[in-house]
């Protein structure tokens, strides 16, 4: 036997070790990955099914304006006329609906404030923001600024 193919029984038993690991690699992804993944794109088709069946917990904008009027002419003619009901108040589908009969919550007029204007790196120059204790000491946002329309 020459040289040049002295150690060639090495090389088959790595090939098989690589053959062995791609073997057990697909037939892994054949038992993890499900049947409808990649039908619809880069997800699995059956979780729109399954995403239908999940409660709706939110009632969106139009829900609310539908009841509520009043309020929502003072917030679309003011500064959060593209902030959602339910950024604050919480999801509102159940109330939309007539499940229950509670309000929407009434957010702390100081903490839901200061989620969105407390002054951070990175927000725009535009953007209201504030210095809590600064700006208010220890008042809350609403007793100076109406919540759905606040003026600066």
């Amino acid at each position: 036997m020459s040289t040049r193919f002295r150690d060639f029984e090495h090389v088959v038993r790595i090939a098989a070790l690589f053959a062995a690991g791609i073997a057990v690699f697909l037939l892994w992804r054949w038992w993890m990955v499900p049947a409808d993944f990649g039908v619809h794109g880069h997800f699995r088709a059956g979780a729109l099914a399954d995403n239908m069946q999940r409660p709706v917990v939110h009632a969106g904008r139009a829900a609310c304006l539908d009841c509520h009027s009043d309020v929502g002419e003072t917030w679309q003619a003011g500064r959060h006329a593209s902030v959602g009901c339910e950024s604050c108040h919480g999801p509102l589908g159940r109330h939309a609906r007539g499940e229950v009969d509670d309000p929407p919550r009434r957010p702390d007029g100081r903490t839901a404030c200061v989620q969105c204007h407390a002054a951070r790196a990175g927000m725009p120059k535009a953007f209201p923001r504030i210095v809590v204790s600064d700006h208010a000491g220890e008042a809350t946002c609403i007793s100076c600024h109406p919540a759905h329309s606040p003026g600066l």
